[in-house]
């Protein structure tokens, strides 16, 4: 009986682990509010850690060692105790490991400036792959997914595909909901325009950046340090590519916010021709960045 009990026991411990694809940090900032009832910021805080670290989002498996590290940051503004009704905004980060070393680079740092939902104190959140439960999950899951999406991606050509297809769904059904974020041109930089960044005809050249930029050229640094800048490098034309036809997608100031310091020491050892390269690309795009660019003009540290 007690070799049955074990052998159910690694049975059920292996099948959970499957779903812990993520090793996610979750954060709720309520400095902004005076005179609430903070308990109900305590039950959500653990609500959504549990509901983003122990749902299965794939079918892949993942070791302890490969799940992916991320942070979600809330931050309310707003809140109505009788309705549950929260106002904020959702800082997203995800990092990624770069082959053959310590370093880990990363491969988001959006911020959503405008979360609405509601929740009352110990409502439990529930997951469904068909349905919108509620405007929190939804969030939750397009997040999580464009986590997933974006990591695959940086590992293999076009990678994240089940994933991009999952945010479509997404988006779709938040649309359907009439709540907002979700709306197409309603927001530069709502969720519609942060997928349309990665899957628009016109803009899903950004995902071959991904993984031209990191698997092809970080990845190869540790191996070819040179052989790896210069496929940076090159992998930079796909940003003027995008800007041509859609000076002001999401994707580019996205990119940016993960990026922009990483390549200044990227090519602080480049050379002068790739130095010139790169600045002339990203001051054309990003022409408030100046004191950042010109770091990488002159190779500084």
């Amino acid at each position: 009986m007690r070799t049955l009990v074990s052998i159910l026991f690694a049975i059920l411990l292996s099948a959970s682990a499957v779903g812990q694809e993520l090793n996610c940090r979750v954060e709720i900032n309520t400095s902004q509010l005076e005179g609430t009832n903070k308990g109900v910021f305590e039950t959500l805080q653990n609500a959504v850690n549990e509901y983003v670290n122990t749902n299965q989002w794939t079918n892949a498996q993942f070791s302890p060692n490969e799940k992916i590290e991320c942070t979600l940051f809330f931050t309310i503004t707003k809140y109505d105790e009788s309705s549950g009704a929260m106002e904020g905004s959702l800082q997203v980060q995800s990092i990624r490991p770069v082959y053959n070393s310590s370093y880990t680079t990363t491969l988001i740092n959006f911020k959503d400036n405008k979360i609405e939902f509601s929740y009352q104190e110990n409502e439990p959140l529930i997951h469904s792959e068909t349905s919108m439960e509620s405007q929190l999950t939804q969030i939750l899951n397009f997040y999580i997914y464009l986590i997933l999406a974006v990591d695959f991606d940086s590992f293999s050509p076009r990678g994240g595909d089940q994933f991009f297809e999952r945010l479509e769904a997404i988006v779709h059904q938040g649309q359907s909901s009439g709540e907002s974020g979700w709306k197409a041109f309603e927001d530069t930089k709502n969720r519609a325009a942060v997928l349309a960044a990665f899957t628009d005809p016109s803009m899903r050249k950004m995902r071959d950046l991904y993984y031209s930029y990191h698997l092809q050229g970080l990845d190869q640094m540790s191996v070819s340090p040179d052989k790896g800048r210069k496929t940076i490098d090159e992998s930079l034309d796909i940003l003027t590519e995008i800007y041509k036809v859609a000076p002001m997608s999401v994707g580019l100031s996205m990119f940016k916010d993960a990026k922009l310091d990483e390549l200044v020491n990227i090519y602080s050892k480049g050379t002068a021709e790739e130095r010139q390269h790169a600045y002339d690309v990203l001051s054309a795009i990003f022409p408030t960045e100046q004191q950042r660019l010109e770091k990488i003009r002159r190779g500084d540290q």
